[in-house]
């Protein structure tokens, strides 16, 4: 069978030259050795010109036609300074077009940075765009209002967390692009018209075959390339005026979210851990301004995350070990909203519209089915216990709308909702938050199962644990996929959701290193590289995804919640809730109307009012409000045909003729660009420096979390103490560093006394964590045995310890001490004596206790047997009773058993 790869845009480089007439815009691959060309036309006042000759030039070739293009457009005076083809701006990539009301923008991405890497393929971010208008200023017709557009659509900054792949598509999750790979693609109808004769052509032209002149078969490679999920593009509509007039590698889509990678060293093993946050581009906006669902089923604050863990020791989809979890937040799909004109803190909450068969809930189900498939686990953590209702409304209105769902759904695909007042459990001195949420983690991964894409991995079998058998999903050939997924909502589904997720993704990261053979169990500590470098990542996940919807940072944080906060992190909460409230009064309207420019929600026209001039922005979410629907969809299947008979496995990632129309696929040689991830990633014609690669720059457990002292167990899974972290020997560091390493660190210092009245904490670590910890730091304690031929050594490190010791205390212990100190040591000694003395009852006697018998007949010998002591029977039968315990050989409970029982479970649980 021949292989499958994804193909990598030949398009990564492009310069921008201008004339009085044209826009040519020439990229090239990262080689640089085949280029495109694309002429805008410049006469046009209002209509976009774009003419792309599908034609690949080499090197060569495309500087004899710029030479041309400047002799060609030179005045015949021969001044070069009013003439001919002058260089605009060097870019990365296109973002789009975009016209408001005079003629058209080109929008270029002219900065990069590299974020991550999965397989060889580089994630990037934008770090810088340009902004270029198309027309002449000859042709130009000027409107008074075109500056006010131009300055509403900048006010969305695409250098703050959009980022791109030319190899990798970032709108799909891991599992369903390598799903995509491994489909069959010999009978696919695109590939009719391909032969052997088109494979040996494109070889002969892009590069050789070193097999070719010893007449052995060239090995063939299916290229596919498919098409993006709308939902998370974010530049969709941009590009909606190109797409069918360009190749395809000009198109570049770009995400909204969130991306960052660390690497975990398990003893000099690369394990790289990527979050991957994407945001929804429907229904999008800022807090109060976006509630709830519209009339498509799309919800406010969508934003779907994915943690890959691989090994980074192998790079290839085909060959490496590669593991992903998927989990979704979301507003609740009702049609709700909150009134901002009241200046409160919180608005109240109000339902816009009555929905009694859930029909915007089924919409919004109905997508999650295709692209996750089942079982659906809504967590809802909104409050349930309110004076005043508030939160209450949402929960009274959500279950009854799921209800209704299910009843139509088969019993094994119902939709499952778990109800939990986090907010109430938080105030409580008798629970524990994370405890809580761990248990629901452990029972969501079981049921949704994560995606691996190895199948002969050996780790159950050779370390066995009762929890590997019950994970869920879909076991194949070729591994393991997650069927379902967990929706985690609160009111704003920041805060609380945050910590929730965070909790699942722990749980779910414990699975997914034991599955790759990474540790002996399925469970991770707090207080490990590993955790504290995880929980860095979902913090800054957090912090950006809060800083978008809401205006702010995340206020609660995980070790709020563990309450282990610093007493400095109560005014920071403070203060970030002061700057999110004054985001949601001040600034979010200005936002809200650079986000609906910036998708397009809303088109300018001079034949309807301006964008500020509008009342609301409601019609333009709910563009099928207005419009009576010919084909109403049924309230009882309320599903997309199709769906159920796949189930639990998505819709989306089944080869079936609908969803392979989405693909395009071609047969290349196997050392073709196009498809040949090694050189995009290793770059073999660049001399590039170890220090400059992205994989030495990023975030490193040993280097940032691990202790830098001797003698410390170097596993990242092994529990510190606060004092044993990395970050906290870095040494002096300035002030904003200071705060940096604060923000990141996760070391478990105790609460200071003033902590019990810091607002929506919990309570400390359970005694299993405490007991764990202790463990873990007494093995971590390097022992040192003592031989018969051990002496000298023990004296040689009595004589370097004294040897270091003059250097902190000022003196050497191997002298002996002055005949003046020793007078001061007794009289100190004897004054000691008198104030501790103890006057005893009776004389204790050593041999009633230990019995010392002489083994050898020797008088001088020091060698004894040891009896042991005597037992009473109450310790015997407690002792009997606890090893059989150990070999389940219970003993029947008493009363006073049951009643210290209960009091246990209604103290930690109730």
């Amino acid at each position: 069978m021949p292989l499958t790869a994804g193909v990598i845009s030949g398009i990564q480089r492009m310069v921008l030259y201008e004339t009085r007439a044209r826009y040519f815009l020439v990229g090239s691959n990262q080689a640089q050795t085949k280029h495109r060309v694309l002429k805008i036309d410049r006469t046009e006042p209002k209509d976009l010109v774009i003419i792309d000759d599908k034609h690949v030039y080499n090197q060569h070739d495309v500087r004899e036609l710029l030479g041309r293009l400047d002799l060609g457009n030179r005045t015949k005076i021969g001044q070069k300074g009013s003439g001919g083809l002058s260089r605009a701006v060097v870019a990365y990539g296109i973002v789009g077009f975009v016209r408001f009301l005079e003629g058209y923008y080109i929008v270029l991405v002219t900065k990069q940075r590299r974020m991550a890497d999965i397989g060889g393929h580089s994630i990037y971010k934008i770090e810088d765009t340009s902004m270029i208008y198309i027309p002449n200023d000859s042709v130009r017709v000027t409107h008074p209002d075109e500056a006010r557009y131009v300055r509403i659509f900048q006010n969305v900054d695409l250098s703050s967390n959009f980022y791109f792949s030319y190899s990798y598509d970032l709108s799909h999750s891991l599992q369903y692009n390598l799903t995509l790979l491994q489909r069959p693609y010999e009978l696919c109808p695109s590939l009719a018209s391909s032969t052997e004769e088109e494979v040996h052509t494109e070889c002969r032209q892009g590069g050789f075959d070193i097999f070719e002149d010893e007449g052995l078969p060239t090995q063939v490679v299916y290229g596919v390339r498919n098409e993006p999920y709308s939902k998370y593009i974010w530049n969709g509509k941009l590009l909606d005026r190109v797409k069918d007039a360009v190749h395809p590698d000009w198109l570049l889509y770009i995400i909204h979210g969130f991306c960052g990678q660390s690497k975990l060293l398990i003893y000099g093993r690369p394990v790289y851990i990527t979050l991957i946050a994407r945001r929804s581009s429907k229904f999008a906006g800022t807090r109060f301004l976006k509630r709830g669902a519209n009339c498509e089923g799309d919800v406010a604050n969508e934003v779907e995350t994915e943690q890959i863990v691989h090994d980074a020791s192998v790079m290839s989809f085909t060959a490496g070990s590669y593991s992903s979890y998927v989990q979704l937040r979301g507003s609740v799909p009702l049609y709700w909203s909150q009134d901002i004109s009241t200046m409160m803190p919180k608005p109240p909450i109000r339902l816009d519209q009555a929905d009694p068969y859930a029909h915007v809930a089924a919409l919004h189900f109905d997508q999650m089915l295709q692209r996750f498939g089942s079982p659906i686990i809504i967590l809802n953590l909104v409050k349930k216990r309110e004076k005043r209702k508030h939160e209450k409304i949402l929960s009274e209105e959500l279950y009854p709308a799921v209800t209704n769902l299910n009843q139509f759904l088969p019993p094994d695909h119902c939709i499952e909702y778990i109800a939990w007042d986090m907010a109430r459990y938080t105030k409580s001195k008798l629970c524990n938050v994370l405890d809580r949420l761990s248990m629901i983690a452990e029972n969501v991964v079981k049921r949704t199962g994560f995606f691996i894409n190895q199948a002969n991995f050996y780790c159950h079998t050779l370390r066995p644990d009762d929890r590997w058998g019950d994970v869920g999903g879909h076991i194949t050939e070729s591994g393991r996929l997650q069927t379902g997924v967990l929706r985690t909502n609160c009111v704003d589904c920041l805060d609380r959701t945050n910590t929730a997720q965070f909790m699942v993704g722990k749980c779910a990261l414990a699975y997914q290193l034991y599955a790759l053979g990474m540790i002996d169990k399925p469970k991770l500590q707090f207080d490990t590289d590993c955790v504290r470098l995880f929980e860095e990542l979902y913090e800054d996940h957090g912090d950006t995804l809060s800083l978008q919807y809401g205006g702010s940072q995340l206020v609660h944080r995980v070790k709020t919640y563990r309450k282990i906060a610093p007493w400095t992190q109560h005014s920071k909460d403070i203060m970030q809730t002061l700057s999110r409230y004054y985001s949601n009064a001040f600034s979010d309207a200005d936002r809200q109307d650079a986000i609906n420019l910036f998708l397009q929600v809303f088109q300018p026209s001079e034949s309807k009012p301006h964008l500020w001039e509008l009342p609301t922005d409601f019609y333009l979410h709910q563009k099928s409000t207005m419009a009576l629907t010919v084909d109403r969809p049924s309230y009882t299947m309320w599903w997309s045909d199709g769906v159920l008979s796949y189930l639990p496995v998505a819709y989306d990632e089944v080869p079936c003729e609908k969803n392979m129309k989405k693909v395009k696929v071609k047969r290349v040689n196997h050392f073709d660009e196009s498809t040949d991830i090694y050189t995009e990633f290793f770059k073999p014609y660049e001399l590039t420096a170890f220090e400059d690669h992205f994989c030495i720059t990023m975030v490193n457990s040993a280097r940032e979390f691990m202790p830098k002292t001797v003698a410390v167990d170097p596993s990242p899974f092994t529990v510190r103490k606060p004092e044993e972290t990395g970050k906290s020997v870095l040494g002096n560091k300035s002030s904003k560093e200071e705060t940096l390493l604060q923000r990141k660190t996760a070391a478990s210092a105790p609460p200071p006394p003033s902590e019990e009245a810091i607002s929506s904490t919990s309570e400390d670590d359970s005694e299993e964590d405490r007991d764990d910890d202790a463990s873990v730091s007494q093995r971590s304690t390097p022992i040192k045995l003592l031989t018969d031929s051990g002496e000298n050594t023990r004296t040689q490190e009595e004589h370097q310890q004294q040897q270091t010791a003059k250097e902190p205390y000022g003196l050497n212990l191997a002298m002996f001490p002055t005949e003046r100190d020793t007078l001061i040591y007794q009289r100190f000694a004897r004054l000691g004596g008198g104030q501790h003395k103890v006057e005893k009852a009776e004389r204790i006697n050593l041999a009633n206790i230990i019995s010392l018998e002489p083994v050898s007949c020797l008088v001088e010998d020091s060698i004894y047997s040891v009896s042991p002591p005597k037992v009473d029977r109450d310790s015997r039968i407690v002792f009997e009773s606890h090893v059989m315990t150990g070999r389940g050989q219970v003993r029947a409970l008493c009363r006073d058993d049951m009643l210290m029982y209960r009091e246990y479970v209604k103290n930690r649980y109730m």
